[in-house]
C-alpha cells in the first residue's frame, strides 16, 4: 500500500470527473472533541473508491484547510491523483505571491501617518533634556559671560557623558521590542528588572565618579587658559551629578515604555519635569540670584521627579518596575553583546562633540560662550529626529523577525521615515539658523559673542539638515542589530573628524567656523555610510529569500 499527502490551501481545487462527490459541511472545530472533515467519494463505475480528507490539525489545535485523496481501485492498491498534486502546488505559490504582495502594499501615506503619531509625542521626550540646558544657558547668559562659558564644559560631564550610557537605553528598547514582537511578555519583566539594576548601579558609580574626580576632568578639560570658569562649572557639576542614579534608572524606564510603542506616557514625566526645571531657574537664578547653582538645582530636581514618573507609567502598564533583579551571567553576557557596540557608537559620537567644546574653549572666553550657545540650540533641533530612530527601534523588529514579518514591508517603513526626516531636516535647519541670527538677544547681549555665533551659520544649518534623515538610517541598522558595522563605521568617522577638528585648530585662521565644518563632513560621513548599508543587495533589509517562508507541507507514509 502507498499513500501520498498532497497539500492544499484551496477547498475547490481537487477535480476529478469520474467520481460522485458527497460533501458534508466543513466547519474547523477543535482536535479534542472533533475530526477533520471527511468526504467520501464513489465512482461513477463502481470500480474505486476515493476518500477525500480535508483538513488537519495546526498548532491552535484547530482544523485548517488541506485536502487529501486517497484513491483505491480494485486491486487493492492505495494512490493519490497525479495531476491534483500539479493543480495544489500551483494554487500554493499563487496563494504566497498573493500574501507577499499584501505585505508590501500598505499605503506610504498611512505608514507617515503611523510614524508620525509615534513620533509626535516621542518628540517631547528628546527635546525635554536639551531645553533644560538651552533655558539654563538662557538664564545664566543674562547674568554673567564667565558663567555662561562655564555651563560648556559644566554639561560636557553632566549632558554629554550621560549620552555614553546611551547604550542602555537602545538596548532596553531592542530588547523590549523584540521580546514583544515575539509575545514573550514575562521576558519583558525579566528583561526590564535587570535593566534597571544595571541602570542603578551605573547611576551610583557616576555619583562617585563626579565626586571624586569631577573637578580635576574640569581643571584638565579647561585647560591653563581657562582656571578662572573651573570653580563656576564645578559647582554646576557637583549639584547636577547628585541626579545621576535618577537619570540613568529613568532612561531604562523611558526606553521600555517606547519599546511598547508608548511615547504618551514618558512625555508626560517630561513635561512635568521641564515646567518644574523652568520656573526653578527663574526663581532661583532671577528672582533670588544664586546664578549657576540655582540652574544646576533647579535641573536636578525636575530629573528626579522624571525618573519617579518613568518608573510610575511603567508600573501602571501591568509591569513591576520596582522589582530589581541582580543579572546573571547570562544576562550580562546577552547585555553586553548588545550593547558593547552600541556603547562605541555612543562613545565616538560624545567624544566628537566634546572635542569640538575642547577645542573652542582653547580659542577664548568669548569664543567658548558662543559656541555654549550654539551647540546649545543644535541640540535642540537634532533632538527632534531622535523620534525617528526610536521608531525604526519600535517598528522594525517585528517586521524583521516578529511574528509580522514582511521585508518588503519595512523597507516601505524606511522610505517613509527617510521622506519625513528629509522634510523635518529642512525644516529645522531653517527654524535654528534663524533664532542665533535675528534672535542673538534671547541669549546673550555681548557683542563680541554674537559676532562669533553667526560665523558659523552656514555649517550651522548644514549639519542640521542631515541629522534627522541619518538617525532615522542608524535606528533601522539598530532594529536589525547590524551593531558591528554600525561601531565600525561610527569609529571612523570619529577618526577622521578628530583629525579634522585638530588641523582647524592648529591654524589661527579657521577659529570656531573650522571647527563646525567638521563637524559637517562627521554628520553627512554617517549619513552615506548608513545609507549605503541598508541599501545593499546583503544589507538587514534585503538578504532574506522569502521564498524560503513557505508553509510546511505535511508528509506521510
Amino acid at each position: 500500500m502507498k499513500v501520498k499527502i498532497l497539500p492544499c490551501p484551496s477547498p475547490t481545487s481537487l477535480r476529478n470527473p469520474n467520481i460522485t462527490r458527497l460533501s458534508f459541511p466543513r466547519k474547523a472545530q477543535p482536535f479534542s472533541s472533533h475530526l477533520p472533515g471527511f468526504h467520501f467519494c464513489k465512482s461513477r463505475s463502481g470500480k474505486s473508491l476515493n476518500l477525500f480528507i480535508r483538513g488537519c490539525i495546526s498548532q491552535s489545535q484547530e482544523a485548517v484547510g488541506y485536502d487529501v485523496e486517497i484513491s483505491r481501485s480494485d486491486d487493492g492498491n492505495v494512490s493519490s491523483v497525479p495531476s491534483a498534486m500539479v493543480e495544489c502546488e500551483k494554487d500554493e505559490e499563487e496563494v504566497v505571491e498573493v500574501k507577499r504582495e499584501e505585505l508590501a502594499g500598505q499605503s506610504l501615506w498611512s505608514q507617515m501617518k503611523e510614524i508620525l503619531m509615534f513620533t509626535g509625542p516621542a518628540t517631547g521626550l528628546w527635546i525635554c533634556g536639551p531645553l533644560m540646558s538651552l533655558i539654563d544657558t538662557a538664564v545664566i547668559g543674562q547674568g554673567s559671560s564667565i558663567e555662561l562659558a562655564a555651563l560648556g564644559p559644566g554639561t560636557v560631564l553632566c549632558d554629554y557623558m550621560s549620552y555614553v550610557f546611551m547604550f542602555l537605553s537602545v538596548a532596553t528598547s531592542n530588547m523590549v521590542a523584540t521580546s514583544l514582537a515575539k509575545q514573550d511578555k514575562n521576558k519583558v519583566q525579566e528583561q526590564i528588572s535587570v535593566l534597571l539594576f544595571v541602570g542603578l548601579t551605573a547611576g551610583c558609580f557616576m555619583l562617585f565618579f563626579t565626586k571624586c574626580f569631577g573637578l580635576s576632568a574640569l581643571t584638565a578639560f579647561t585647560g591653563p587658559n581657562n582656571v578662572h570658569i573651573v570653580p563656576a562649572a564645578n559647582t554646576y557639576v557637583q549639584i547636577r551629578g547628585l541626579a545621576w542614579p535618577a537619570v540613568l534608572v529613568g532612561w531604562v524606564a523611558q526606553s521600555a515604555s517606547l519599546g511598547m510603542k508608548d511615547s504618551w506616557g514618558p512625555l508626560k514625566a517630561l513635561a512635568v519635569a521641564s515646567a518644574i526645571n523652568g520656573v526653578g531657574d527663574i526663581l532661583l537664578c532671577s528672582v533670588l540670584g544664586y546664578g549657576i547653582a540655582g540652574a544646576a538645582w533647579a535641573t536636578m530636581v525636575s530629573q528626579v521627579v522624571a525618573g519617579y514618573m518613568m518608573i510610575d507609567n511603567l508600573n501602571t502598564k501591568g509591569y513591576n518596575a520596582f522589582a530589581i533583579s541582580i543579572p546573571s551571567a547570562d544576562d550580562l553576557l546577552t547585555i553586553f553583546g548588545l550593547s558593547a557596540p552600541v556603547f562605541i557608537m555612543m562613545m565616538a559620537k560624545v567624544a566628537f562633540y566634546a572635542l569640538m567644546i575642547y577645542f573652542a574653549t582653547s580659542m577664548g572666553t568669548h569664543v567658548v560662550a558662543a559656541h555654549q550657545v550654539m551647540n546649545q540650540t543644535y541640540n535642540m533641533c537634532t533632538v527632534w529626529g531622535e523620534p525617528l530612530c526610536q521608531a525604526a527601534q519600535s517598528f522594525m523588529p517585528e517586521l524583521m523577525y516578529g511574528y509580522k514579518k514582511s521585508l518588503p514591508k519595512a523597507r516601505t517603513l524606511l522610505k517613509s521615515l527617510g521622506i519625513i526626516g528629509a522634510i523635518l531636516g529642512l525644516v529645522l535647519g531653517t527654524i535654528g539658523t534663524s533664532v542665533p541670527w535675528l534672535f542673538p538677544n534671547i541669549f546673550t547681549h555681548d557683542q563680541s559673542v554674537i559676532q562669533e555665533m553667526r560665523k558659523v551659520l552656514i555649517p550651522y544649518f548644514i549639519a542640521i539638515a542631515v541629522t534627522p534623515s541619518t538617525l532615522s538610517l542608524e535606528g533601522t541598522l539598530l532594529a536589525g542589530r547590524d551593531l558591528k558595522f554600525l561601531s565600525l563605521s561610527m569609529s571612523g568617522c570619529f577618526s577622521l573628524g578628530a583629525l579634522g577638528l585638530l588641523l582647524v585648530s592648529s591654524s589661527t585662521s579657521f577659529g570656531l567656523p573650522g571647527c563646525w565644518c567638521a563637524l559637517v563632513g562627521f554628520q553627512w560621513a554617517r549619513f552615506f555610510l548608513s545609507l549605503q548599508r541598508l541599501l545593499s543587495p546583503d544589507g538587514i533589509l534585503f538578504s532574506e529569500d522569502f521564498s524560503q517562508n513557505k508553509p510546511e507541507k505535511l508528509r506521510a507514509a
